[in-house]
């Protein structure tokens, strides 16, 4: 930025000072002509009163000469006295004076002068009277171009200094949000980098590195208590197989090996299951999917609900046409999870409702458990959020089902909340509708699916 200021002040002098220049040098070509003309009309007037001395009463710096009718030097300036004649410039005929710049004049070798003529018509013939002066250079005057360039060199000095600590004090900021962001590890991300006073961009900047730095340390510490909360779940089952395997070692004789067997089993079913639904959810985060086609939701859950046994009795209100695009796979694990969450805590009765509403695709499952307060219908989509004893994983889930359902709806552009009900918990899925006319498969990509 510096440089750039400084070499746009460099030719914004360099045109001021040629236009400068160019003014000046026309005004000063002009007052020479005017003095030359002056100089030889004064001549003139000699030759009309017919009193042309030899060598003209003028300043011996003047350079005048008279040619006369036929052509010979009648009279000359002191400086000019015996010199040859100085040019052949003669005006035209319709011109009664003319000037030009000669270089090189008979007597001024290496010298450039700017020459007037001006003919004076007599009853003899006509007379010539050259004025002549040393020619203006295009600077002018060395004293004018010196000024000029330090003038210049002042201005250019002045923007360089200006910018270059202007854009230092700009960034500066920028300085400090390096040296911060440098200091920040994985274990120190309660740290934020400072925010200027001023409302620019480098304050945006700074204020969306803080944001990011929030984002970044709520994943942390979401992921910091996923692990712990994993490698409990994880310990539980394995600790209980290895109390049960040593106990039955201890007592050998009188250990009834079958149901050792039966009760590691069973936590072997839990260990695979919670191993399952974290790789579930490792799929889903890192955006893996099916193919997306057009999908009958009422047709699918009836299907899926006709096939699969519960432990309460399901009620089914579906209506035909319910559209939607989505990986049908995903579908499936949605239902499964919400009506195993359900079976689980309903009391008597699970209601399982599909139909359009405002637009959207719903999906709603309805149980008659204790239900969920207020407070905790959020919590309840963490991994491995725990409730009271009525609705704890104790029986028979992982704590990571409503987890994998919230993954699995924000996947495909949709939501899942749970409403009030009379009794009981109501989750309710929304998903965008499937546009009418031809289904056509897509890759299901995250961007796509939400």
């Amino acid at each position: 930025m510096t440089l750039l200021s400084s070499v746009v002040m460099a030719l914004l002098c360099g045109g001021i000072c040629a236009l400068v220049l160019i003014g000046v040098r026309d005004r000063a070509v002009a007052d020479l002509t005017d003095r030359l003309l002056l100089s030889g009309m004064q001549v003139v007037r000699l030759i009309e009163h017919g009193q042309v001395p030899p060598v003209l009463p003028v300043r011996k710096s003047a350079l005048i000469q008279v040619i006369g009718p036929g052509g010979q030097i009648v009279a000359a300036s002191p400086s000019l006295a015996g010199r040859p004649r100085l040019t052949r410039l003669t005006p035209r005929d319709e011109d009664s004076s003319a000037n030009r710049v000669i270089c090189d004049a008979a007597g001024f070798p290496g010298t450039c002068l700017r020459v007037v003529a001006i003919r004076v018509p007599t009853g003899n013939g006509s007379w010539i009277v050259y004025g002549a002066g040393l020619s203006t250079p295009w600077y002018v005057s060395r004293s004018l171009l010196l000024g000029l360039l330090a003038a210049s060199g002042l201005l250019v000095g002045a923007t360089a200094i200006g910018a270059y600590r202007t854009v230092s004090r700009t960034l500066d900021p920028v300085e400090d949000i390096c040296a911060e962001l440098a200091e920040i590890t994985s274990s120190d991300l309660g740290r934020r980098v400072p925010v200027p006073p001023y409302r620019d961009e480098i304050r945006r900047l700074a204020e969306t590195v803080n944001q990011t730095l929030d984002r970044l340390e709520a994943a942390v510490e979401r992921e910091r208590r996923f692990a712990s909360d994993a490698s409990h779940d994880l310990r539980s089952p394995i600790t209980a197989m290895r109390t049960q395997v040593e106990e039955a070692l201890l007592h050998r004789e009188d250990s009834d090996w079958p149901s050792v067997a039966a009760a590691v089993l069973a936590s072997l079913g839990r260990l695979q299951a919670i191993v399952t639904d974290l790789l579930v959810l490792s799929r889903l985060e890192a955006g893996a999917g099916g193919p997306c086609a057009r999908v009958d939701l009422g047709e699918l859950a009836g299907s899926e609900l006709a096939r699969r046994v519960h432990r309460m009795p399901v009620v089914m209100h579906m209506e035909p046409g319910v559209m939607v695009d989505a990986d049908r796979m995903q579908l499936v694990r949605l239902l499964a999870n919400l009506v195993d969450n359900a079976d689980r805590h309903a009391e008597s009765t699970i209601v399982v409702t599909v139909r359009p509403e405002d637009g959207r695709s719903v999906l709603e499952v309805l149980d008659d458990g204790p239900g969920i307060p207020p407070e905790q219908r959020e919590y309840v989509f963490q991994r491995f959020a725990r409730l009271d004893a009525a609705r704890s994983k104790d029986k028979g889930g992982t704590g990571l089902g409503l987890a994998i359902c919230r993954e699995i709806v924000e996947r495909h552009g949709g939501t899942l909340t749970i409403r009030d009900s009379e009794k009981g918990a109501r989750f309710v899925v929304s998903l965008p509708a499937a546009p009418a006319g031809a289904a056509g498969d897509r890759t299901a990509d995250p961007e796509t699916l939400g």
